[in-house]
């Protein structure tokens, strides 16, 4: 089969890789319908993580079922389905608690590799999600999504407990901070603020429900946000850039007893700044198991489009492309379709 794989900082291909088999009697092996680029996905593309050696790519996907392990019983070949970019098993203690990206079997789907044209899912049951059928084409974006930018985005809007009659602040304004922008709509916000200098960016977060348009960062930002609210900074923040900088910001643009929701931390742990803030830090690497049910039937049903973060699609074997044109900020999210 083709599949995507990482040579390098800047050096993506498209080359032959082994088929998948079922090596586990819980594994599925599904084709690949769509994938795409993730935010992620950028690190080691531009150097800020060690490429040692060649590594297949790609932990978002949608897919056929083709073939189901001996143990496998919720499933069967034919069937739709929207899958985790973590493998869980949905059923130990960790899971039942609605954390799936610590399952205790987990697997990070990053390391298979779902950019190609076919996967194996480990632990299918606990990971896939059947669609109640075979989807119409234009909903297979808004399915992929679900995979991990609309869920992720989800977790950081329940995380920061967005809800009615809160003011909720978006620092970032990739496919992720959109989504959360979507999220923090569907869970009732009564104002919503993105943080965004990217004019179509903008467009696309006042479609998903953004009262509001900060254009500042770090603490001219800080300083908008709480302007915006009497002084008194938003009641739930969504970090969703992943750097120092941003979760600095973040935490300053919450008011006392606010809640910040961070999904892409690379950094250190404020501990100063977060003690006087008297501020609650949530996040980590987003349960989307959790959420997907839900997400999948209010998409199938129409009542939320996030596949409006896709702006660029391309076939598989011009992946590069996808790469070039989200690290150059010429897209907001490649999808992929093998």
């Amino acid at each position: 089969m083709r599949g995507v794989v990482m040579h390098g900082a800047g050096d993506v291909r498209v080359e032959d890789r082994p088929d998948p088999v079922i090596v586990e009697p819980t594994d599925a092996i599904i084709r690949v319908s769509a994938a795409c680029v993730c935010g992620s996905d950028l690190w080691p593309y531009r150097g800020l993580e060690p490429v040692t050696e060649p590594r297949p790519m790609g932990h978002e996907y949608v897919g056929v079922v083709e073939e189901v392990g001996d143990q496998v019983t919720t499933l069967r070949p034919g069937q739709f389905v929207v899958g985790s970019f973590w493998a869980s098993d949905n059923t130990c203690e960790i899971c039942r608690a609605g954390y799936q990206s610590a399952c205790v079997h987990r697997v990070l789907m990053g390391t298979i590799g779902t950019q190609a044209e076919r996967a194996r899912i480990p632990l299918a049951d606990g990971t896939l999600v059947a669609t109640p059928g075979v989807p119409a084409d234009d909903l297979v974006p808004s399915l992929l999504a679900a995979s991990d930018v609309l869920g992720t985005g989800w977790f950081a809007a329940v995380a920061a407990q967005a809800g009615p009659g809160k003011t909720v602040a978006v620092v970032g304004d990739g496919a992720v901070g959109l989504c959360a922008v979507l999220a923090a709509r569907e869970l009732g916000a009564e104002r919503i603020i993105a943080m965004s200098r990217h004019t179509p960016r903008q467009e696309l977060a006042r479609h998903f429900g953004a009262t509001d348009i900060v254009t500042e960062r770090g603490a001219e930002g800080v300083a908008r946000i709480r302007e915006l609210t009497g002084g008194l900074g938003a009641h739930s923040v969504i970090e969703a850039v992943g750097t120092q900088e941003s979760v600095m910001q973040s935490i300053g643009s919450a008011r006392a007893g606010g809640h910040v929701g961070f999904i892409g931390y690379h950094g250190e742990v404020p501990v100063e700044e977060l003690f006087y803030s008297l501020v609650h830090l949530h996040g980590g690497p987003a349960p989307v198991r959790r959420f997907l049910p839900e997400l999948v039937e209010a998409i199938w049903h129409r009542r939320i489009d996030p596949g409006a973060v896709f702006d660029l699609e391309l076939p598989l074997e011009e992946a590069a492309e996808a790469y070039r044109a989200m690290d150059e900020r010429r897209a907001i999210k490649a999808l992929l379709r093998p």
